[in-house]
């Protein structure tokens, strides 16, 4: 038998929403150490749900983000230095234009 998640994740969230009912009504009944003990389990079937969900694609996800953000990382650099030079190119167009010409104007 091999392990699913797909089966487990559900069963997590119901055991973990069943635990926080659980320490409601003892809450209720003015027991702290049982309602305590709820909010545990509770905690602890939440967290394994959140294991179960990630899951192999959640890492898949995760490296597909970083590569994501490392190609805007050089798209930002690569797009730095063309303003860069784009600056420049103006700055000589500018300088061109308020040089005096010499020779006859016609």
């Amino acid at each position: 038998m091999t392990f699913k998640p797909k089966i487990w994740y559900p069963v997590a969230v119901v055991l973990s929403v069943i635990n926080l009912a659980g320490a409601g009504f003892a809450l209720g009944q003015n027991q702290p150490d049982h309602a305590a003990l709820h909010v545990v389990l509770a905690l602890a079937f939440g967290l394994w749900a959140r294991h179960l969900r990630k899951g192999p694609v959640g890492n898949e996800l995760e490296a597909r983000l970083e590569a994501l953000e490392v190609e805007v990382s050089t798209q930002r650099q690569e797009l730095s230095e063309t303003q860069e030079r784009l600056d420049f190119a103006e700055r000589l167009l500018a300088q061109g234009r308020e040089m005096p010409r010499v020779g006859p104007e016609h």
